[in-house]
């Protein structure tokens, strides 16, 4: 079940599926390290951050629902320097309605995504866990309202440099424009950029556990969730209390892998569709042979790239914006239909305003982002960010920023052009439409401060209770083997739920996965190892 989103072409075209998103650091910036979390609140300085609590009021804003309470958690700007700066991260809760055990603390995915927009939009999926917790979700530092990023101008600069063939014919010329974007980052974002990423994105969650008045983290995360729920348990076993990992995220593959296997995973979520799509002789698009099928989609995309459509806001709609919406309609088996009617109105009508709709900018419980008007480069610097002044940009900067501050390795220019050909080679085998789009977003990193080792040489061995990870079989954006892999890695606390079914992520899709995770949350009651979720059809 995604949300729908309504944004720009140039937020579409380099909005990055999954929890595979490549990414963009501002220059300049320092590595993000790990320091010692551990110590959590004995460290010094920290005391006024972990004995705050959350004062809870209605939320501000015609769509948010009544019930849902808003407020803010403060945490330090940087945890090295904790007496200096500080910035106020946005919580929501649905309030327990049962014999409340606690709070359960929700990540859409992303990164990116505003967990607060999400919580208020998709309520309903998560309603049964209010039987026994405040229900809260957060927006982690960057994000929607709390200090948000964006790269202001430097979005045309990051969109030219990765579109279409330009950054394989000529790669220093794109090298060129990221360097002037990551300029542009950094002029627009604020002093948040150089502390961002999920090495400082767990150190808050364990100060919002706090401030909730949890001695226990209970947390249900999905596709880049799962990312900062095995840093926190890293970070804070002694803290870890139910912990759900659902679309689990590698802690290990380098971003080029991590592409060569997005693209590998859409390109048979496609073949899925459009076998489905053909055995409806009515309104398939692209005919009865499957095929035929898939030729037509590769042909369709070289089209709009060479001759794009007006958007709903005037501007091109290419191939490659193709490619981008339908990686995320692809993502819940769901959406099929929708995507159906949206492709059949392009191919019929040249009207692209049913694929734009898709857009998300690549989350994994879907996060719905309303398109907001950019302020102009105000980033605030510690109260929270108004919801009318979110960049429309901040989704893709954020998920650039993030990943890229997670990420130590930095291939050289040099190295970047001996390897192009062999690479694109590599994607367009991996998938001949998706291959490209995802190896346009390999140049992003290039150039950009070293991220911090720590997610890769450290988050391994946990000794924390039993944690569930769910991995879905049919998942075209974090493939079941990350889940056995990061399971083995976390050792003996990770259980694994197998669902056998489609789509990314499996608590929306599965009601056998929803109903266990569920269990586990409320009740304790943990799956055996090697229990699994048949797959579930409505047609």
């Amino acid at each position: 079940m995604l949300a729908k989103l309504s944004t720009r072409p140039t937020a579409l075209r380099w909005a990055i599926p999954g929890a595979l998103g490549l990414s963009l650091l501002g220059a300049g910036l320092p590595a993000a390290t790990a320091g010692d979390p551990s110590a959590g609140e004995s460290r010094p300085g920290l005391s006024r951050f972990y004995d705050q609590r959350v004062k809870w009021a209605g939320c501000e804003g015609m769509d948010m629902p009544r019930e849902l309470q808003c407020g803010k958690v403060t945490v330090p700007l940087d945890y090295a320097r904790p007496k200096a700066k500080t910035l106020d991260l946005a919580v929501a809760r649905y309030r327990a309605t049962g014999d409340r055990k606690g709070s359960v603390l929700l990540n859409f995915g992303g990164p990116g995504g505003s967990g607060v927009s999400e919580l208020s939009a998709g309520a309903e999926d998560f309603m049964h866990l209010t039987n026994g917790y405040d229900v809260v979700a957060f927006d982690p530092r960057g994000v929607g309202r709390s200090s948000p990023v964006s790269c202001g101008p430097g979005s045309v600069e990051i969109m030219r440099a990765t579109d279409g063939d330009e950054g394989m014919k000529d790669p220093q010329k794109s090298l060129e424009r990221l360097r002037a974007a990551a300029a542009q980052c950094v002029k627009h974002s604020g002093p948040v950029l150089p502390h961002i990423g999920t090495v400082n994105a767990a150190r808050d969650l364990d100060v919002m556990r706090r401030a909730l008045g949890d001695d226990k983290l209970n947390y249900l995360g999905f596709s880049y969730g799962t990312r900062l729920g095995a840093v926190y348990a890293a970070q804070f076993p002694h803290r870890v209390g139910r912990l759900v990992l659902d679309g689990v995220d590698t802690l290990t593959e380098p971003l080029t892998e991590q592409g060569v296997a997005g693209a590998r995973g859409q390109q048979t979520a496609l073949e899925n569709f459009l076998d489905w799509c053909v055995a409806d002789d009515i309104a398939c698009p692209f005919g009865q042979d499957s095929r035929a099928a898939r030729s037509q989609v590769e042909q369709l995309v070289a089209s709009l790239d060479d001759e794009p459509v007006p958007s709903a806001f005037g501007e091109p709609f290419t191939g490659q914006d193709l490619v981008g919406a339908l990686g995320q309609a692809l993502y819940s088996r769901e959406l099929w239909p929708s995507l159906e009617r949206a492709v059949a109105l392009l191919v019929e009508d040249g009207d692209s305003r049913g694929l734009e709709s898709f857009v998300s900018g690549g989350v994994g419980f879907p996060v719905r982002q309303d398109g907001r008007r950019d302020p102009g480069g105000r980033t605030a610097d510690g109260g929270l960010t108004d919801a009318a002044d979110v960049p429309l940009d901040n989704l893709p900067a954020a998920l650039m920023a993030i990943n890229c501050a997670d990420d130590p390795d930095r291939p050289a220019a040099g190295q970047v052009t001996r390897s192009l050909g062999r690479l694109r080679e590599r994607y367009e085998q991996a998938s001949p439409v998706f291959g490209r789009y995802r190896l346009t977003q390999v140049l992003m990193c290039y150039g950009r401060p070293k991220g911090t080792d720590y997610i890769r040489d450290e988050v391994k061995g946990v000794d924390t209770p039993k944690m569930l990870l769910v991995g879905t079989r049919g998942d075209p954006a974090t493939p079941y083997r990350w889940t056995q892999e990061t399971a083995r890695r976390l050792g003996p606390s990770a259980v694994v739920l197998d669902n056998k079914g489609e789509g990314h992520t499996g608590y929306a899709s599965s009601r056998c996965v929803h109903r266990k995770v569920d269990d586990f949350l409320l009740h304790g009651s943990l799956p055996p190892t090697g229990s699994s979720c048949g797959p579930e059809r409505d047609d």
